[in-house]
């Protein structure tokens, strides 16, 4: 015993240094504060450059929204067929790459939605089409003071936009509040002569964003001002590729400014559908382990590790030999009931049912004539009418019952039902009377042990 109080201190000892050790040399990550320099656009920040509330809002008003963690080929696939608009807010931390841009424009071009929100326009996500191409004009750029919390900070000197036309995306939208930084979307469009032939050195002059055209191809505005457009879609094959060009409007901060969260809505919700925001380019993909991800930044990882040694160390330890080698104890595993089911089977098979009834109604008549306070020798007609008196029992089945086991016991004829029926009448007896046969003999069976 105090072998095993030694090695249990031990252990105690042991982890709690271990606790002590990750306590000093675990050192907190400061906690970096949300700027719209290097913001975060994903919908499970919930920060000011974060969209959590916009992904919230529509959750629980009964939109169909994901958030989208596999790359842009699995759009293809059983999960991908379902959705029908595609969400890609601000610079993503991971970069598109040629094969995913291929795999999206391929995926919008069979029918879908894409819908970009970012100052930058990356001409991978967003091609040309019919020779038309949106080319982005940044305005401003944020310092890393900037704090996106502060709308008044984040709108100086910004005049609320006006919808240009009625369109689906500017439906019960009086106003729209964008951020200083917002860019403006150019579009330039092809030479009448040369479309076929469409590159960049053969644009015309720069154009004013253009109210509704004719063209089917031809990029629509919903919402500018005189430097530029800041809401612009398209088609693109039998989709349409929608381009906002400031993530404020839709971010934590902004997006409960003027008419923004109904553009938002407007935005993204289109004619319907499942609506996937893209989180495996803001580094939140599938591959990540998730309680690793939770853990991170916390010495419960390294804890864990350390804590899945030492009980391994344990493991091995108990399986090996501690000093000199000890005989294995030996128990009888003999028991005293065993002779009991030995006679018994005995007595079945030579079909000896008076000795089985003599064995069990021998040792119930000295308990009765103990309970009647008479001598075991008595007349069962004695004993009988005693036992009556002092108990509930009927005097005359009591004596039939008696005298009918002592004939079976002096050699009358008996079957092993008649036997069984015997057997369980006495056995009624001492439950009726509280004898409590068989709870003795148990327990004088293990006192012998």
């Amino acid at each position: 015993m105090r072998q095993r109080l030694t090695i249990i201190l031990t252990f105690i000892i042991i982890i709690g240094a271990l606790v002590l050790l990750n306590t000093l040399t675990y050192v907190k990550d400061d906690e970096v504060q949300d700027n719209e320099f290097a913001p975060n656009r994903s919908t499970y920040h919930s920060g000011p450059t974060g969209t959590r509330a916009l992904h919230d809002f529509l959750n629980e008003a009964g939109y169909k929204v994901i958030r989208w963690r596999e790359t842009p080929e699995r759009l293809f696939r059983d999960a991908g067929s379902l959705i029908h608009t595609f969400v890609v807010v601000g610079e993503t931390k991971i970069f598109f790459t040629e094969e995913e841009a291929l795999a999206l424009k391929n995926w919008v071009a069979g029918g879908k939605r894409l819908v970009i929100i970012d100052r930058t326009v990356d001409t991978r996500l967003v091609p040309e089409s019919g020779g038309w191409k949106l080319v982005s004009q940044l305005t401003a750029l944020p310092a890393i003071d900037t704090d996106p919390s502060d709308s008044k900070q984040m709108t100086e000197n910004v005049t609320a936009f006006h919808p240009v036309q009625p369109t689906t995306l500017t439906e019960n939208v009086l106003t729209v509040m964008p951020s200083r930084f917002a860019s403006r979307i150019m579009i330039h469009r092809p030479r009448k002569n040369d479309e076929d032939d469409f590159n960049l050195d053969d644009f015309s002059e720069d154009l004013p964003p253009p109210m509704a055209t004719t063209s089917s191809q031809a990029p629509v505005v919903h919402i500018s001002d005189p430097k530029g457009a800041i809401l612009v879609d398209y088609a693109y094959g039998q989709g349409r590729i929608v381009v906002l060009s400031d993530p404020y409007i839709v971010s934590n901060g902004g997006i409960r400014l003027n008419d923004n969260l109904q553009l938002a809505i407007n935005t993204l919700v289109g004619v319907g559908g499942l609506i996937a925001f893209d989180e495996y380019h803001q580094g939140k993909g599938v591959t990540e382990n998730a309680f690793a991800s939770y853990f991170r930044g916390t010495p419960v990882l390294g804890f864990a590790a350390q804590a899945g040694i030492l009980i391994l160390l344990i493991i091995w330890t108990n399986g090996r030999r501690f000093g000199r080698p000890l005989p294995l104890p030996h128990v009888d595993r003999r028991s005293s009931l065993e002779f009991v089911a030995s006679m018994a089977e005995l007595q079945e098979r030579s079909r000896a049912f008076d000795l089985a009834i003599e064995n069990i109604y021998t040792r119930t008549r000295r308990v009765l004539a103990r309970y009647a306070g008479m001598d075991y020798n008595s007349p069962r007609t004695q004993i009988a009418a005693r036992v009556a008196s002092r108990s509930n029992l009927d005097e005359h089945k009591l004596e039939t019952l008696m005298r009918q086991c002592e004939e079976a016991i002096n050699g009358a004829p008996v079957t092993w039902r008649q036997s069984i029926d015997l057997v369980r009448r006495l056995r009624e007896v001492e439950r009726d009377l509280g004898l409590g046969m068989r709870s003795r003999e148990v327990k004088q069976a293990a006192e012998n042990i």
